[in-house]
């Protein structure tokens, strides 16, 4: 068997949410991967085909599509389902648990995860780290942004990210580009 994370068969699920068409997949040892909204399912069927997860239901791809919709629908603020992040280095796996620390409603700098993982030096690591991460939402790199409280990146793109603080009620916490000009 090959695959990626945990090892072994790597299962995923397509599913519509009132966002667009999304993605979870799992390893033996939980979930390892989401797919951010897409228009079509076909898009969200080709990035899984392109790395081997076959497309097959399971209690737990279930649970993590429940809680992924609750989440979305603005009922549901964490996450309980076992998560594999067995794919990113230690240093990743580092910065990806401190994110799970960042609260609902809140937002963080890159600096403030760079101090909690060994100091200000990090940050760009810090930054190429939250970018590689595999489990958006349920490891909420969307709540990270830059220490001037602008809105930063995102993987899945910057209206995502407004769309995710917003959901949140984070987004008036951010800079704006207005109040940027005015400083």
């Amino acid at each position: 068997m090959s695959g990626v994370g945990g090892g072994g068969k790597r299962r995923g699920l397509v599913f519509d949410s009132s966002w667009g068409w999304m993605g979870v997949s799992e390893t033996v040892r939980g979930i390892d991967m989401i797919v951010l909204p897409k228009r079509s399912k076909r898009a969200v069927e080709a990035a899984f085909a392109a790395m081997g997860i076959q497309g097959q239901e399971s209690a737990r791809l279930s649970a993590a599509r429940r809680q992924l919709l609750d989440y979305m629908s603005g009922v549901g603020k964490t996450f309980d389902v076992p998560i594999d992040c067995s794919s990113g280095t230690a240093f990743q796996r580092l910065v990806w648990r401190t994110l799970r620390r960042i609260p609902y409603g809140t937002v963080r700098s890159y600096q403030w995860v760079a101090d909690r993982v060994g100091g200000r030096a990090y940050a760009r690591a810090v930054g190429n780290a939250v970018g590689a991460n595999p489990l958006p939402i349920v490891v909420p790199c969307h709540r990270v942004v830059a220490h001037d409280r602008s809105l930063g990146g995102f993987s899945g793109g910057l209206s995502m990210k407004r769309k995710l603080l917003a959901l949140e009620g984070s987004l008036p916490l951010l800079r704006t580009r207005s109040s940027r000009s005015r400083s």
